[in-house]
């Protein structure tokens, strides 16, 4: 795994990004890079009126990835591998979602200001699952501050992903759909997953994993 330098997995809330992103970082001896969700204090408020508290979060969202985000572009010196749960421009997939056009407006200038500096990943894996999956996991986790996302915002969460890395191009893609896989409790299944991880390939690809135990 020498040939990745920066690894980004990504998908909605409720896929498993942070938990493979984990396990990635150890099997590959990587410096990872986790998303730091829980610190915006807007967010539990946002998930119970998103009109009246979404420039606020998308904003401290914002400015809170782009913090980390020169953090790990430092730690590329030093490090043979760095791994994150999050891509910056996952911002502004939450940001043309949820702010009107007049927030976007203002956001937008200083989204493109900030993404001047921030370091190119060499592989995204964008993990694809259905919304009411993610829900269901959602729902077993437990957050707090996540009590109140339904499923049709996770639907067109899901929707906005989609839409986003259909036309990118920036950095290779690996695709999977783990709706019919538990990589996280399946050694078989992360496996799988790993050794599609490893192929040297460019642009974008798909992959569609079966699983021998299959989720209920």
């Amino acid at each position: 795994m020498e040939k990745f330098k920066y690894l980004v997995v990504e998908g909605i809330i409720g896929v498993g990004k942070t938990s493979l992103a984990e396990m990635l970082t150890k099997r590959l001896n990587a410096k990872r890079v986790l998303e730091v969700v829980e610190e915006n204090p807007f967010l539990a408020d946002f998930y119970k009126d998103m009109d009246a508290y979404a420039f606020q979060t998308q904003i401290f969202f914002l400015l809170s990835r782009h913090k980390q985000q020169i953090e790990l572009k430092q730690m590329e010196l030093f490090s043979t591998n760095l791994l994150s749960d999050y891509m910056f421009e996952k911002d502004k997939i939450f940001a043309n979602l949820t702010l009107n056009e007049t927030e976007i407006s203002l956001y937008n200038k200083i989204f493109d200001i900030l993404k001047k500096d921030i370091l190119k990943p060499s592989l995204i894996i964008y993990l694809q699952v259905d919304p009411a999956r993610a829900l269901s996991r959602i729902k077993k986790r437990a957050r707090p501050f996540e009590k109140n996302i339904t499923l049709d915002y996770l639907k067109a969460l899901n929707e906005a992903y989609n839409q986003f890395f259909f036309h990118y191009e920036s950095s290779p893609l690996l695709i999977i759909n783990v709706n019919e896989i538990d990589f996280i409790n399946n050694e078989e299944d992360f496996h799988t997953i790993l050794k599609e991880i490893e192929k040297e390939e460019k642009g974008m690809r798909v992959f569609l994993p079966k699983s021998s135990k299959l989720l209920k």
